[in-house]
């Protein structure tokens, strides 16, 4: 956008070149809550005034000439003029978000929230090898089906297998992993699996979104005698972890509590 010639007091003001300017002076009166000039191409007092009250208030001249030249000071402060920066999206992704949101989708570590019959299974299990003397630690049980996918989704964004465009809206859960450059969309998500301490990639099917699944770390001293379903004390020795212990895996599913070898601290209903 450019004139060719003088607008203004003593100008040349052509047709056009007036057109031009009150449109751009228009941007500023609406800017600054003043009363917009009509477009009519005449440079007339009104027209005159605001170019006037431009350069008093814009430049800061104490002898305004209210003539706008090409090229000119008065020009080139009003064609530059900074469109306002665009609003970022609301809610982007990333740390900011994870540390103001996540805590609204919590997970559970309590036995009594799995369903039944498995939280029967468990509480009896865990009562035996308590028994026993091994210690049990619980990190995790009923996980919150939103929190699941935030956790997929970060992973999958991240790590690039669907565009930030393309994960689908979650109910309840205003989150923007589009940040309108993929490089940035990225690094959001990438922040929320380092918070989110994830490994892998979350399933969306996981048996801990149905209540299935226990998380836990179970250890102990020297051999202890577990019990089974049945009641017959097993012996258990080394290793001594839940996490690689067979023998201890096998007594486990007699209550139908079955470990996932793949998965450190993951016990479930069917071993997934």
């Amino acid at each position: 956008m450019a004139i060719g010639a003088s607008v203004g007091k003593g100008g040349k003001n052509e047709l056009a070149d007036v057109l031009v300017v009150q449109h751009l002076l228009n941007g500023w009166l609406a800017d600054t809550n003043q009363t917009v000039l009509p477009t009519t191409g005449n440079c007339g007092p009104l027209t005159i005034a605001a170019i006037e009250a431009f350069q008093t208030r814009v430049l800061g001249a104490s002898k305004p000439d209210a003539r706008i030249d090409p090229g000119g000071r008065t020009w080139n402060a009003l064609s530059s003029r900074a469109a306002p920066a665009p609003t970022p999206p609301a809610n982007l992704s990333g740390a900011a978000w994870w540390h103001a949101n996540q805590a609204r989708f919590p997970n559970s570590s309590a036995i009594d929230d799995l369903i039944e019959p498995f939280r029967a299974n468990v509480a009896a299990f865990v009562d035996v090898l308590k028994d026993a003397g091994a210690t049990v630690k619980v990190s995790a049980t009923l996980r919150n089906p939103t929190r699941a996918k935030l956790m997929h989704y970060s992973w999958r964004v991240a790590n690039g297998s669907v565009a930030p465009g393309d994960v689908p809206a979650f109910p309840g859960c205003a989150i923007t992993w589009d940040h309108g450059d993929l490089a940035r969309s990225r690094k959001g998500a990438q922040e929320m699996v380092d918070l989110f301490g994830i490994a892998f990639q979350p399933s969306l099917t996981s048996r801990h979104i149905e209540g299935r699944a226990i998380d836990m770390t179970i250890g102990w001293a020297g051999t202890i005698q577990v019990k089974d379903k049945a009641g017959r004390p097993r012996a258990v020795g080394a290793p001594r972890s839940g996490d690689t212990n067979t023998d201890l895996h096998a007594i486990g599913a007699t209550y139908g509590v079955r470990k996932l070898a793949s998965d450190p601290p993951h016990w479930s209903d069917d071993g997934r």
